[in-house]
């Protein structure tokens, strides 16, 4: 596993803005074309301390901590893709962007996805990393969390008792089919961060919003040919435990013109399990492709508008 050197950056500095009544914590640096990262759930925004530096040298880079995560508001309220996409669109209003090349990973992704979606005008390109939103499988960990009784066994196991035992909270994970390193630590953290009730009432409503008990019910299979109006870029760590790689296969086989680049030796966290490859991809992706420009004019509508009734009759 490749470790970028250390060093404080200004993207350790934590800054934060109220966005609709509601503190949205953030962090950023460098200067250039936008560059947003899309933590997944239960993570924060230092998930991209060891990428942001890389890529800050060309580019400003923006990495919030989404409502109900990290030091962000975690209020009671809607925690659907489609609320995290507006506060994403905000947030970059409310800094004064334009537009941005949207990076998510996990949970992210299928944010990312969403405001790609919905919000054609300000992404510039699109980068999904082991993201959900692109089939029915995910680990039996994640479909737990929505059946009836989590409310009471989760603030069991983010008691500080239990997870004091490091170890064994490790190896009960390992059985579940984590990985040692990136996946088991990060996994542990989130757990941790459930011992909070508002941060743990806002993981149970997020997951039950994109996932059931039969896997994840939120798929953006019939939308992803319009991937092709921006550049799109597809990773994935081939030993992913909690969405398998199979999922970015098949979007890429959906997605005119992507690209997909397999870390054969990562896991869910292929940006924690090598940063330096993963900021390098990311990086010659920026530099090699052109950010779309999706204004609305009558031509861009017609063109979406013909795409879409193509699309329709062939899936009818």
């Amino acid at each position: 596993m490749t470790r970028l050197a250390e060093g404080t950056t200004e993207f350790e500095t934590e800054h934060h803005v109220v966005l609709h009544g509601h503190r949205v914590s953030y962090r950023t640096a460098g200067s250039g074309p936008v560059v947003l990262l899309v933590h997944g759930i239960a993570g924060t925004s230092e998930q991209w301390a060891e990428v942001a530096p890389v890529l800050a040298e060309e580019f400003t880079v923006v990495a919030p901590d989404l409502l109900g995560h990290g030091q962000s508001a975690k209020p009671q309220g809607d925690y659907s893709l489609g609320a995290y996409a507006v506060s994403l669109r905000d947030l970059l209003v409310v800094l004064g962007h334009r537009r941005a090349t949207v990076v998510g990973h996990s949970l992210g992704g299928g944010i990312a996805m969403q405001f790609a979606y919905e919000y054609p005008v300000f992404a510039e390109r699109l980068v999904v990393v082991s993201s959900g939103g692109l089939g029915r499988e995910v680990h039996p960990l994640l479909r737990a969390a929505t059946l009836p009784g989590a409310e009471i066994v989760l603030p069991w196991l983010a008691h500080e008792r239990v997870l004091g035992a490091g170890g064994a909270v490790g190896q009960v994970l390992a059985r579940l089919g984590l990985r040692a390193g990136p996946d088991i630590a990060e996994m542990a953290r989130g757990y941790a961060s459930l011992a909070d009730a508002e941060a743990r009432s806002a993981f149970l409503h997020t997951v039950r919003a994109v996932i059931d008990y039969a896997g994840q019910r939120v798929n953006a299979a019939d939308r992803l040919y319009l991937t092709s109006l921006l550049p799109t870029l597809i990773v994935w760590g081939r030993r992913d435990p909690l969405i398998p790689a199979t999922h970015g296969e098949f979007a890429h086989g959906e997605m005119p013109g992507s690209r997909l680049e397999i870390f054969e030796e990562a896991g869910h966290f292929p940006h924690l399990d090598d940063p330096v490859r993963f900021a390098g991809v990311l990086r010659d992706f920026l530099e090699t492709t052109e950010p779309s420009e999706f204004d609305f004019t009558d031509d861009d509508i017609e063109e979406l508008r013909e795409r879409i009734v193509e699309h329709s009759r062939r899936a009818g």
